[in-house]
């Protein structure tokens, strides 16, 4: 079949066998070369076009710059880093355990969703006051406040309490002697006895229960003073329960330093070891 160059792209009939094509492109002009072309039936996908370049070189493929391929491997590497010592390059900000990278504020829960335990403010004893120091009590009023005072002319507040073996210690060391405190023995009185009691002893009395003043002098050794008599003392026991003892106290001894504890307790009740049988 031939048709004139301006019928491309047009649908003719074939005179053969009646199927309809489409004529294809005619080559460009000036092009001496002779092509046999091929029309499309109608429905198919056209022919691609077909040009009459039979010279020169193919497109060169685009190269990826070698800038590029640097930074990514340096952002590669960088963050390996990060990712490796993590826990080492973010720290709490107050300089304690890690949370996981991340600091908090003040009040803040931690990156662990664990609430932060407030730090429990260390126990001041209040100034010692001589207005407090007297040999007669009387009704006077025991103040609603942890047990504080002045043992030989040193600031004393109460930082334990325990009763053992007959014994009432109010300290400030939590383990092994009493280094800074006073101690009141009952004479092998138990808790239980105690529970509810209330003792008054006055300066004039013959002999009560010995009290027992402790204290470090400047070489860090304990000193003691002894008294059994000569000192006023009000103790006012609470109700022994759960293993402790409660209690009230104000209590005057003669020394020349004045020394007095006033306030409130609850002390530990430890039983005493049982004695190993003789053999």
């Amino acid at each position: 079949m031939r048709c004139d160059s301006s019928q491309a792209g047009t649908v003719m009939e074939c005179p053969t066998c009646f199927q309809k094509i489409t004529a294809p492109q005619a080559p460009a002009a000036g092009d001496d070369q002779k092509f046999v072309l091929t029309g499309t039936k109608v429905g198919e996908r056209p022919l691609p076009k077909i040009t009459t370049e039979t010279s020169g070189t193919a497109p060169a493929a685009k190269s990826f710059p070698l800038g590029a391929i640097i930074v990514v491997l340096v952002v590669g590497l960088a963050g390996a880093g990060v990712f490796t010592f993590r826990g080492k390059l973010f720290k709490s900000s107050g300089g304690g355990a890690p949370t996981n990278g991340l600091a908090t504020a003040p009040g803040e829960e931690p990156a662990t969703g664990k609430p932060q335990k407030p730090e429990k403010p260390a126990a001041i004893a209040p100034p010692a006051n001589d207005a407090n120091w007297m040999l007669s009590l009387g009704t006077n009023a025991i103040p609603d406040a942890p047990v504080a005072g002045r043992i030989h002319g040193r600031d004393f507040i109460c930082e334990w309490a325990h009763f053992t073996d007959g014994t009432l210690a109010l300290r400030t060391n939590t383990r092994g002697a009493t280094e800074f405190g006073m101690l009141v023995n009952f004479g092998g009185a138990q808790a239980e006895s105690l529970s509810g009691k209330t003792i008054n002893v006055a300066a004039d009395a013959d002999k009560a229960a010995k009290v027992s003043l402790r204290w470090k002098d400047e070489s860090g050794t304990v000193q003691k003073e002894m008294f059994d008599n000569g000192y006023a003392m009000r103790l006012e026991f609470g109700a022994l329960a759960n293993g402790r003892l409660p209690g009230k106290i104000w209590l005057c001894t003669p020394d020349a330093e004045k020394s007095y504890l006033l306030g409130t307790f609850n002390a530990d009740v430890r039983k005493p070891k049982p004695k190993a049988p003789k053999k």
